[in-house]
C-alpha cells in the first residue's frame, strides 16, 4: 500500500464534485476514456497527438502523472487531497480502478474512494506537509514514512511503509510551505483562549471597537465588535472563536446564529482552527449575509492583509517579514492546467 499526493484541480475546480461524488479525479479532460491505454508508451502517444507543441519535460512529467493516476495506484492506497476552498487536507482510501465517467463538466477521470477524513492543515508534521507541498498533480509520497504517520492520525492498520531519504517529487510550492510554517507557529503560541486574542486584534486593525470575553464560560461570545468611535455603530458583530483542531458542527453555527438576536448583533463571525465540516459549510453559504466562517486559511489572509496596523506588542509575539520572489511562468510547471 501506499500514499499517494492527488490535487483537484489548480484552484479546487474539482474538490467539490471530487467530495460529493466519493472519487478522487485529475483533470487533462483532452483525453478521452484512458481504461485501454496499455502502456506508458501509447499514452505518450496520445499526449503527443494531443499537445504537439509541448516541451519534451513537460511531455515526460505529465505523461508520468497521468500513468501513476490510471495504473499504479491501487485499491486500499491511501490519497491526499489539499484543499483550495478550505484550509486542510482531505485522506481517502482508494476503492476502485481507473474510470472514465462524465460526472461533471470537469470531471471525467476518476477512482472511487472513501473519503475518511480533513484534518487542519497544522495536524501534520511539517515535514509531511513539504513532502506534500510538491505542484505536481499525482506522485507518490514516502518520505520519512508518511503513509504510516497518516495511517495512525486515522487510527488505521500498518502500511508498507516509504523511504526515509530523499526529497519529495517535483518543486516545492514555497508559498504554501511558508503558509505552513506560520499555521504551525501561530496553533503553538497561540492556544486556547489566545487565539481569541489574536482574532480580537485582526478585527481592532480592521476598524471596529471590540470588546473581548475573558477567559472562561463565555456564553457563546469570545469577541463583540461594532463600528464607529465608541463602538456603537454599525455592523455590529457576534464572535465566536473555536481553537480546537476539531471540525466544527452546524450545531455551533446554530447556537451562534440564535446568540446575534440575544445581544442584537446584525453578523456573526464563527472562527475555528480545525476547519468546519460539510454541512456548517452549506449552511453558512445560505446565510451569507448574516455569517462568515473562517478557518486558518482566511484567518491567515486576514492577518497577512492587516499585519501593519498590529501593536508592536503582537508584532513581536508573531514575528512576520514580507519577502519578495520571482514568479515561474505557469507554461514552465510541470503542474495541471
Amino acid at each position: 500500500m501506499s500514499l499517494w499526493l492527488v490535487r483537484a484541480g489548480k484552484h479546487g475546480v474539482q474538490e467539490q464534485g471530487a467530495l460529493e461524488h466519493n472519487v478522487v479525479v485529475i483533470g487533462w479532460n483532452d483525453f478521452s476514456d484512458l481504461s485501454k491505454v496499455s502502456d506508458k508508451e501509447a499514452l505518450a502517444d496520445i499526449y503527443a497527438q494531443l499537445y504537439p507543441s509541448s516541451t519534451k519535460r513537460k511531455a515526460a512529467s505529465t505523461v508520468g502523472q497521468i500513468w501513476r493516476f490510471i495504473r499504479e495506484i491501487q485499491k486500499g492506497d491511501l490519497v491526499a487531497v489539499p484543499l483550495k476552498t478550505q484550509s486542510g487536507i482531505t485522506i481517502g482510501q482508494v476503492e476502485g480502478d481507473y474510470e472514465f465517467r462524465k460526472l461533471a463538466e470537469n470531471i471525467k477521470h476518476t477512482r472511487r474512494v472513501k473519503w475518511l477524513k480533513t484534518f487542519p492543515r497544522s495536524a501534520f508534521d511539517q515535514d509531511i506537509l513539504y513532502s506534500l507541498g510538491a505542484i505536481m498533480t499525482v506522485c507518490r509520497i514516502e518520505r520519512n514514512d508518511a503513509e504510516n504517520r497518516i495511517r495512525k492520525m486515522l487510527h488505521l492498520g500498518k502500511g508498507n511503509g516509504g523511504n526515509d531519504n530523499g526529497e519529495p517529487n517535483g518543486e516545492i510550492d514555497v508559498e504554501e510551505y511558508a503558509r505552513d510554517q506560520i499555521v504551525k507557529y501561530i496553533a503553538a503560541k497561540f492556544k486556547g483562549h489566545e487565539l481569541a486574542r489574536l482574532v480580537d486584534a485582526v478585527l481592532r486593525a480592521q476598524g471596529y471597537v471590540t470588546r473581548q470575553s475573558p477567559p472562561g464560560p463565555d456564553g457563546g461570545i469570545d469577541i463583540l465588535a461594532a463600528g464607529g468611535p465608541l463602538g456603537f455603530d454599525q455592523p455590529r458583530v457576534c464572535v465566536q472563536v473555536k481553537s480546537s483542531t476539531s471540525q466544527v458542527d452546524v450545531k455551533i453555527l446554530r447556537e451562534l446564529q440564535g446568540v446575534l438576536s440575544n445581544v442584537r448583533a446584525d453578523q456573526g463571525l464563527l472562527v475555528s482552527w480545525g476547519g468546519f465540516n460539510g454541512p456548517t459549510i452549506k449552511e453558512a453559504r445560505d446565510a451569507f449575509f448574516s455569517i462568515r466562517l473562517w478557518d486558518q486559511g482566511a484567518l491567515l489572509e486576514e492577518i497577512f492583509k492587516y499585519y501593519d496596523r498590529f501593536d508592536d506588542e503582537l508584532k513581536a509575539e508573531l514575528p512576520l517579514k514580507r519577502i519578495w520572489g520571482l514568479v515561474v511562468e505557469e507554461s514552465e510547471r510541470d503542474v495541471e492546467e
